[in-house]
């Protein structure tokens, strides 16, 4: 049986609420971003988000417990979308070697762009805590590694393609070049030239990953 134009009207409200506070949500979260970016943690109050957003305190507090809250969500978004970005890079490549080097290059553009900076690299440790900052990580940048490592251990131009299906294997490995990655992105970021750091590291780890596929190479020429 039909709904009535009576029962319509409340769903209609509720879903024009609903709208309403998601966008509200991001409002405040890319506001945040945006000023946690420019001016730092510690430096950024939540009356400069509200005033940014247009919104009330209160609309805030309905969402968000405080601004170490604000800064949890600003940082998973900012992580979020580096993985993407990182993701998207791999996926364009077929080649496992040449997805190696197309997520080392698109983690370096990353690493070097202010919000990711500021957010991640210079103020998320702090302001998260440590296990907290790695958990996210773990979700986002570790799994793109994850997926590079497995994509070259799984080939047959791979490495050790057993290496693949043994999980705790896969992790050692995908751990070791994730620290280095991480190590890399620290040294880029503090850099005060981040674009020739960037450049440096790129050198250094492309040397390695070629290093890598000529030994596989090799074997394959032997075998």
């Amino acid at each position: 049986m039909p709904r009535s134009r009576t029962e319509e009207e409340p769903r209609s409200r509720r879903s024009r609420r609903q709208q309403y506070s998601a966008a509200t949500r991001q409002a405040l979260v890319d506001e945040a971003t945006r000023l946690f970016t420019e001016q730092g943690y510690g430096a950024t109050s939540l009356d400069a988000v509200v005033a940014a957003a247009e919104v009330t305190k209160g609309a805030l507090y309905h969402h968000f417990a405080g601004k170490a809250a604000v800064f949890a969500e600003a940082f998973d978004a900012v992580e979020t979308r580096a993985a993407e970005r990182i993701t998207a890079a791999l996926d364009a490549e077929d080649d496992p070697w040449d997805k190696a080097r197309a997520g080392l290059a698109a983690f370096l553009t990353v690493v070097q762009e202010p919000e990711y900076r500021r957010i991640v690299v210079q103020d998320g440790p702090a302001v998260l805590g440590y296990e907290r900052f790695r958990e996210s990580e773990e979700r986002s940048t570790f799994a793109c590694v994850t997926d590079i490592v497995r994509a070259v251990l799984s080939s047959e131009r791979g490495l050790q393609a057993s290496w693949a299906e043994d999980e705790e294997m896969l992790a050692t490995f995908a751990r070791i070049f994730f620290g280095a990655l991480s190590s890399a992105g620290e040294a880029v970021t503090t850099s005060a030239d981040p674009e020739a750091a960037a450049g440096r590291v790129e050198a250094a780890i492309g040397l390695i990953i070629a290093g890598l596929q000529a030994l596989v190479d090799d074997e394959d020429t032997r075998g």
